[in-house]
């Protein structure tokens, strides 16, 4: 019985005479509100329905999308919901009146929809789940009512917000058909993560969010509470950068022999594009992890440290995922380079080696005398040969673009074919002697050939150079022009052997103060063969067992093997990072479980979000999350962070430096 529906808007669309009449069951006149009675149950998804249903009685539900008119008396909708789109036939009818129709529905309204399934003329067919079907409307039920005047509308292309916009109202955004569907895509690929590592024996983990402040990493989020220290000093949780002790000591435990989790975690920088104050990484970490191998000749090309179990189950598990969301077959091993030959060749710890172009050191090709110029500077000379004979994509951006001060650009012609390095400002102190046809000889130049040249230190630091931005600039002008265009297909390249310290970078300064600090975090193993070195000071030589995962020149993971000695792990924190036993402190608990058996132990962390971004093939990180921070870490959608009153503060033994008033 249909009468208790009398009230509501319901409109009853009969078949008569080849049309399809609309006749009104509404006490009162039409008016646009929510629905609040039962309602039919819906039978199918908007995306759902296909050529073998034709003829059938459906209930759809979801947004009607703009009218489309097919004639005075015809009009086509879209009906979409998360899962597609469908589209309605309603045929208007002849008679006079001010009978309610889909027409009168404001845009973006959530509506209920009975009809029958048609199929479309073989001429009408367009590509798509629900192509080859239209849906006539027999019945609808408006079940929520859209207001006319939507900040924008999400299924129109010429209403597209800009950012700003789209985050203060992202329930309208996420209607979207493309931010639902990296949702879904999302959630698949957690699925398949959660599948895969429990059939290896995985333990999925929840550890702690609110942790103690560590001199670990980048800034953290502190969380205050109303437990007061005895003197009334305020005391603070830290959200966790990682789960990196928690994890470790599970393992140490021997309770769990390999863990996982789709982890959530917190840093406090500084805003930088695509980069979310809190982020989701798969984390994990095993027991009795390899130490590298005992043959030191093994090629730089080949994986020459520590856990090769990990390196294993994150191969399989990317090869998984690819195969399911993308359909492609990985190879069944990755390649592998070390973070010195990365440096050389690329200019970076995260190559894009999609395209050539590669660095060269020419120090190679100077006479001895030249060449112990260099050396003795603790430098090499570097160049990017960009020939016509072989890298013709790059030789009109090459001679029209802006460059670093340190470099120099030099263009072959039949003056200085035979004296370009003699008169380089670069090499001008080293080459004493003409030196160019050799060089010429050795690298293929010719005339109307370009050089880039760069002194670089001989020990690469850092995570990129001059040559090294230069070149992947050079290939961004490049793709611009349409003079090169990168595969699409997934470069899969492991970087291994990192320096185990460095001096302090900008996001670590204010915990170094100058000292060296951990290149990765300060539980990562040194090479074996680097031990001695760890012990005796040569702190710049000691290579790590850190490996980085990366992804046509993003960087997707990282990991290592941790040290698993507990009088290693304090010499690096006390004679190595210096650290203060203040600062050593947060790191008690953990020293003391290597002293209790703690096994050898390593993992990894996959970055899950950028990973999404890859899959969902989108530009930006906040399209694959529900609810993202803007760049600058704010969050428009819920108005945080916020100010909190005074009164309130005062419950957590702070006060504000401004003396604020209570809000």
């Amino acid at each position: 019985m249909r009468s208790n529906l009398q009230a509501s808007f319901f409109v009853s669309c009969h078949l008569r005479s080849m049309r399809v009449l609309v006749k009104s069951r509404f006490y009162s006149s039409f008016s646009l509100r929510p629905h609040s009675a039962p309602f039919p149950k819906r039978t199918h998804s908007c995306g759902a329905l296909t050529a073998a249903d034709a003829g059938s009685r459906v209930v759809l539900t979801g947004w009607l999308l703009p009218e489309r008119k097919g004639g005075k008396l015809l009009s086509f909708f879209p009906l979409k919901d998360s899962l597609g789109t469908t589209q309605l036939i309603v045929n208007h009818p002849e008679v006079a009146g001010n009978q309610p129709s889909l027409s009168d529905v404001p845009v973006e309204s959530s509506v209920l929809i009975e009809g029958t399934v048609l199929p479309r003329p073989q001429s009408a067919r367009r590509p798509g789940p629900t192509g080859d079907i239209d849906v006539r409307v027999d019945n609808f039920i408006l079940l929520n009512p859209a207001d006319a005047n939507l900040p924008f509308f999400p299924s129109t292309s010429r209403s597209v917000a800009n950012d700003d916009l789209r985050a203060r109202y992202r329930y309208l955004d996420l209607r979207r058909s493309a931010l639902a569907a990296n949702l879904r895509t999302r959630s698949q690929v957690a699925q398949i993560v959660r599948n895969a590592l429990h059939e290896q024996d995985f333990t999925e983990v929840e550890t702690p969010v609110l942790l103690r402040s560590s001199p670990e990493g980048a800034r953290e989020f502190l969380v205050p509470t109303r437990t007061l220290t005895h003197g009334d000093e305020p005391r603070f949780f830290a959200l966790p950068q990682s789960p990196q002790q928690p994890k470790q000591l599970l393992i140490c435990s021997g309770g769990v022999d390999k863990y996982f989790q789709i982890a959530k975690c917190f840093r406090d920088e500084d805003g930088r594009k695509d980069r979310q104050p809190e982020f989701t990484q798969i984390d994990l970490e095993m027991a009795f992890v390899s130490w590298g191998e005992q043959n030191t000749a093994i090629r730089s090309n080949a994986w020459r440290i520590g856990g090769t179990e990990v390196r294993d189950v994150i191969e399989s598990l990317i090869r998984k995922i690819w195969q399911d969301i993308e359909g492609i077959q990985l190879p069944s091993k990755f390649k592998v380079m070390t973070y010195h030959d990365a440096m050389r060749l690329y200019g970076s710890d995260k190559p894009d080696t999609r395209f050539d172009l590669k660095i060269i050191d020419a120090t190679d090709f100077l006479t001895p005398e030249n060449r112990a110029v260099f050396e003795s500077k603790g430098e090499i000379l570097e160049c990017i040969p960009v020939r016509q004979s072989q890298e013709p994509n790059f030789i009109d951006v090459s001679r029209d673009c802006a460059y670093d001060p340190a470099i120099e650009r030099i263009i072959l012609t039949e003056e200085n074919l035979s004296l370009w390095l003699t008169q380089s400002g670069v090499a001008a102190a080293a080459a004493s002697e003409r030196q160019e046809d050799r060089i010429n000889e050795n690298l293929h130049l010719k005339l109307g050939d370009l050089v880039w040249l760069c002194r670089s230190p001989k020990v690469p630091r850092g995570g990129s150079s001059p040559l090294g931005q230069l070149r992947l600039h050079l290939s961004e002008l490049a793709q611009s022009s349409g003079k090169l265009s990168l595969t699409t297909k997934p470069h899969f390249l492991w970087i291994t052997e990192f320096p185990l310290f460095t001096r302090s970078d900008g996001d670590k300064e204010f915990l170094a103060r100058g000292r060296w600090s951990s290149t990765h975090h300060p539980f990562t193993a040194p090479m074996w063969q680097d031990i001695e070195a760890l012990y005796r000071g040569d702190i710049e030589n000691v290579r790590g067992q850190h490996y980085d995962l990366v992804l046509n020149g993003i960087e997707i993971g990282g990991g290592s093997v941790r040290v698993h000695d507990a009088d290693m792990q304090d010499h690096i924190f006390t004679n190595i990072l210096q650290l203060s036993e203040q600062e050593k402190s947060p790191f008690s608990q953990l020293l003391h479980a290597l002293r209790c058996g703690a096994p050898p132990h390593g993992g990894i962390a996959l970055g899950f979000d950028r990973l999404m971004t890859i899959l969902c093939k989108t530009q930006s990180i906040r399209d694959v999350i529900a609810f993202p921070k803007t760049s600058v870490g704010t969050d428009l959608l819920f108005k945080s962070p916020a100010v909190v009153g005074t009164k309130v503060l005062e419950q957590y033994g702070i006060q504000p430096l401004t003396g604020a008033a209570e809000k």
